[in-house]
């Protein structure tokens, strides 16, 4: 059984944060039972294709790895199987990169099958181009000119069953979605708004949501990626509008193209937010690189032109200077302590606030004796102005144009503009 230790390693080549960036491989590798003592870092402007990092540096791992017992070199880069095979021949520890890591996070919290489906293919997808060369090796057992050595062969029925498998894995996607949007059409109104909790790992998102809709089902753990998959709840504003808050898997430096492939159907539910919170843990001493990272991937999924509230919390953890300083930096964010019930009122009120701006002020009529009516909508509908005219009550109501005309209409009102 080989050990936990683990030794990070790295190239900088002057074009990102390389300690911030170990830092955060850090806490993903404890996430998975692996306990990095070392950090090596190479300066050099390219990657070498063969080793990652220069030979003469593996060799000198090599050496580090058989002097303390290093079970593990954990790189912080995706690699390829070329430079993994190169590293482990020299040095004999297991090598995972980055990508690696962060997909057995995925597969240590994926609980629903859709989740299950999602990390397996996000693997499949990985290890797929990975598998060129590897029928070179094998191709050494037999074969002539002219012809397919074993190896070639083995590789190629290999490469063909997990095309097949991803095939596979891609249409059940499909069809989880499918049922997922027929169910959501029945059990919720699509006249609610939507909005989305969005922000890097372990920022407070589930505490936030489980604040908000005052339920507490919503999984809160001190662990990278604890939610993988939606949570949406009821949350009811303070002026008892009604609308749908969601959880959303959380954001990472580097979030590998594979993750953001198989995860398509689960981050597509931000693309149909009416409103984002960005969530920032204040008390990470990184958090202006993670806005920026977190706004990469929102980017990437083309969410970032939705309307945006940033709040910064946690704030119970830093003092008083640091939240001064980024109020100065940041003056329309708010600022919370989830855990302690700080700022909750103040988010509600910035929900409606921003929502409010996609609504319409529309002037109607209504019967008198249909005018209790009005009041079932008042979850999704306000009442601005209400008077007596010929017999008729003139209502200006606020909210969505379509809502607005789809209600007057069943109780038999009429629209004024």
């Amino acid at each position: 059984m080989s050990s936990n230790k683990a030794i990070l390693v790295a190239i900088d080549r002057g074009d990102f944060n390389v300690d911030e960036s170990l830092e955060e491989l850090e806490l993903l590798s404890k996430s998975i039972g692996i306990y990095p003592i070392e950090r090596i870092i190479q300066r050099r402007t390219f990657v070498d294709p063969r080793w990652y990092l220069g030979r003469g540096k593996i060799e000198k791992l090599a050496k580090i790895v058989g002097a303390f017992d290093i079970g593990y070199l954990i790189i912080d880069d995706e690699i390829t199987a070329q430079q993994k095979r190169n590293i482990e021949d020299i040095t004999q520890a297991e090598v995972l990169d980055r990508t690696q890591v962060i997909l057995e996070i995925f597969a240590k919290h994926a609980s629903s099958e859709e989740g299950k489906i999602q990390v397996e293919l996000a693997k499949l997808q990985y290890e797929l181009p990975r598998m060129i060369g590897i029928g070179k090796e094998l191709s050494r057992l037999g074969g002539g000119i002219g012809t397919r050595g074993p190896g070639e062969q083995i590789l190629q029925r290999k490469r063909s069953v997990v095309k097949k498998r991803i095939s596979i894995l891609k249409k059940k996607l499909e069809d989880i979605k499918r049922e997922i949007e027929t169910q959501k059409r029945k059990r919720i109104s699509g006249d609610l708004y939507r909005v989305s909790i969005v922000g890097y790992t372990n920022s407070g998102k589930s505490s936030l949501l489980n604040a908000l809709s005052k339920r507490e089902d919503a999984i809160v753990a001190n662990e990278l990626f604890a939610t993988l998959q939606p949570i949406t709840r009821r949350v009811k504003l303070p002026s008892g509008k009604v609308i749908l808050v969601s959880d959303t898997v959380g954001f990472i430096r580097k979030l590998p193209h594979t993750i953001v492939e198989a995860f398509k159907t689960t981050l597509e539910e931000i693309k149909d937010s009416d409103l984002l919170i960005h969530v920032v843990d204040i008390s990470d001493p990184f958090f202006e690189t993670k806005i920026r990272e977190s706004m990469k991937v929102l980017k990437e999924i083309e969410a970032d032109k939705i309307p945006r509230v940033m709040l910064f919390n946690k704030i119970d953890l830093v003092p008083k200077e640091i939240i001064e300083a980024t109020m100065e930096r940041f003056p329309d964010a708010l600022f919370s302590s989830v855990k302690n019930g700080i700022g909750i009122l103040e988010i509600l009120e910035k929900i409606e606030d921003e929502l409010s701006n996609l609504e319409d002020t529309v002037r109607c009529l209504v019967p008198v004796d249909k005018i209790g009516r009005i009041y079932s909508f008042l979850d999704r509908i306000s009442v601005k102005e209400q008077k007596l005219l010929d017999g008729k009550f003139e209502l200006v109501l606020k909210g969505r144009r379509e809502l607005i005309s789809e209600a007057i209409g069943k109780i038999e009102g009429e629209v004024l503009g």
